[in-house]
């Protein structure tokens, strides 16, 4: 399991959510989930984090996205990072 993290800023989320959806065939072609988080006290700011079965799907996922464009059109804050569990606790 591996994972792509990112952090952005945008000014209309729904606009954005229509786009990200949009993307499921080209960069979350090989993706089991995601979830997306917005902050508390700046709605617009968002934390992407988006499930994939391996590390390769995951890179691969990296790639499409940089060559979609899709980036240059929100303010990314962080990421997109490919990320691998170290600990999952659950309380």
């Amino acid at each position: 399991m591996a994972y792509m993290l990112t952090r952005i800023a945008v000014d209309d989320y729904d606009s954005w959510k229509r786009t990200f959806d949009d993307g499921r065939d080209s960069v979350r072609a090989t993706a089991k989930g995601h979830r997306i988080l917005r902050a508390v006290d700046e709605p617009g700011e968002l934390f992407i984090q988006v499930e994939f079965p391996t590390t390769d799907d995951a890179r691969h996922a990296r790639e499409a996205l940089f060559a979609s464009g899709a980036l240059e059109r929100v303010r990314v804050k962080a990421g997109p990072t490919v990320a691998e569990p170290a600990e999952l606790v659950e309380y």
